[in-house]
């Protein structure tokens, strides 16, 4: 049986884990170990793992305090190279606002690994307490630089129940075979987050590792609970990283047509934010442009 390295980043996550240690608790597929990425430094945090574990027992479990706040893509890294160290032949990188209901998921997710020879594996997911979807697979547009999500913001239909291969996935809940990692690399941490997963994917695919999306595997994702898609924290890091993104992944008229795209989809964004977003927003861009590109 092949065993899976379930990686978790937490972060002033607590009112989300008691739905994320259940979803773990009632998978058939047994054969895995929780890392417990502690970010948050937080004493209330530590007794609601105790709790959680005590009321949904898991298979085997590895916490680690980070000390702080070190970010996604180190979180992410501490815990895919504890997997790589514990001979994990999978990583599963998920986030813990996630509501799974299907007791198989972890069990077919190896199966396509395993018997299907897929590199890396993604669910279909529906926003949390709705009907429509969030992700039904994906593509990179290149010429943005954006990732963008098949499906997103709309009722679900027959059209999105094909399982195919795809370009582009978020990392969300993404399972990723262990050669991934040892021929790409891990995370870039320089991002610190957002843009992270979006950079390995791409470097992923470019190296010929695909993306399946299966359809007939399903969850919930409470979506930023614990960010939020409009703070301060959001629009300089996620513009930020979008210029060092560019500037990293792509070179002649390509970067120049996405750096430009990105700066001038930025005004409309300027002129609805408030006197702090405006501050962050340029910060970003500006800090963006100074970033040296590395090798990750």
């Amino acid at each position: 049986m092949a065993r899976i390295g379930l990686v978790t980043v937490l972060y002033k996550c607590d009112e989300v884990l008691p739905d994320f240690f259940k979803s773990v608790s009632i998978q058939n597929h047994k054969d895995y170990i929780l890392y417990l990425i502690d970010n948050s430094a937080s004493p209330a945090t530590d007794e609601m793992i105790a709790r959680c574990l005590a009321q949904y027992p898991v298979t085997a479990y590895k916490y680690v305090n980070t000390g702080g706040n070190i970010g996604v893509a180190a979180g992410n890294n501490t815990g895919i190279k504890l997997s790589l160290q514990d001979h994990c032949d999978h990583v599963l990188i998920l986030n813990n606002d996630i509501d799974i209901e299907q007791e198989y998921m972890f069990s077919q997710l190896v199966s396509l690994a395993d018997e299907k020879g897929e590199d890396m594996i993604v669910p279909k997911i529906y926003y949390y307490g709705e009907k429509k979807l969030w992700m039904a697979g994906g593509y990179m547009d290149e010429w943005r630089a954006l990732g963008v999500h098949y499906g997103m913001n709309k009722e679900d239909s027959p059209a999105f129940n094909v399982a195919k291969h795809c370009t582009y996935s978020p990392t969300c809940f993404m399972l990723v075979k262990k050669e991934v990692f040892e021929k790409v690399g891990i995370m870039d941490e320089r991002y610190f987050a957002y843009y992270d997963d979006t950079d390995f994917v791409l470097r992923a695919t470019r190296m010929g590792y695909r993306i399946f999306y299966d359809p007939s595997l399903v969850l919930l994702h409470k979506v930023s609970s614990s960010v939020g898609t409009n703070s301060p924290f959001y629009v300089y890091y996620s513009n930020r990283n979008k210029i060092y993104f560019i500037r990293k992944n792509f070179r002649g008229f390509r970067r120049y047509f996405a750096l430009g795209y990105t700066l001038l989809s930025r005004v409309a964004f300027w002129l609805s934010f408030d006197k702090v977003r405006k501050q962050k927003l340029i910060q970003g861009l500006k800090e963006g442009f100074r970033m040296k590109p590395g090798n990750t």
